[in-house]
């Protein structure tokens, strides 16, 4: 079996063997990161592929001082999901802004689920509510990082993370874990 070095080397001489062998090896964590953004496959699929093949194009920018392989793959990947999730969002991400909304970062909703759970409830918010919380609540990002990635206004975002709780605390009291 190739080490990653290899792979990598093998990647930049745009060998589809390699491309192939990086591909399996990050699949399973790249499959689930994508799944954080999407319920139906098809989207999961496309924005994992859209993010590896960004990863093949640019595999001579990566350097491994800076960081790992998985990590850098794991950025694209996730900016790629971000960018199919604006491309073919039904609804618009945008939305009107009225009342105070602080309160959607104070508690984290998913904090005391396994992931199975988590996938679920994330399967019952809308497209943006989910890819906004995914990236608050689950990536770390900070309000004002989800505004750029997603193009929002901060406002937006915060109105995002709000019906997410909203919706997610009808869900969890049903279940007895909020």
């Amino acid at each position: 079996m190739k080490s990653l070095v290899d792979i990598v080397k093998g990647c930049k001489r745009n060998e589809r063997i390699s491309q192939e062998k990086l591909y399996r090896q990050f699949y399973p964590g790249l499959f689930a990161l994508c799944r954080k953004f999407f319920d139906d496959e098809q989207d999961i699929i496309t924005a994992l592929n859209n993010g590896m093949l960004n990863v093949y194009k640019n595999i001579d920018q990566y350097d491994s001082a800076k960081g790992e392989l998985f990590t850098w793959a794991y950025t694209i990947v996730r900016n790629a999901a971000l960018t199919h999730l604006r491309n073919n969002s039904n609804k618009p991400l945008n939305v009107e802004i009225t009342g105070a909304i602080e309160n959607a970062i104070g508690h984290n909703p998913f904090k005391e689920l396994d992931w199975g759970d988590i996938y679920y409830f994330l399967g019952k918010l809308p497209p943006a509510t989910r890819a906004v919380c995914t990236l608050f609540y689950i990536e770390g990002f900070m309000i004002k990082e989800i505004a750029a990635q997603m193009e929002l206004s901060e406002g937006t975002v915060k109105w995002h993370l709000n019906e997410g709780r909203t919706i997610l605390k009808k869900l969890l009291t049903k279940k007895d874990i909020y």
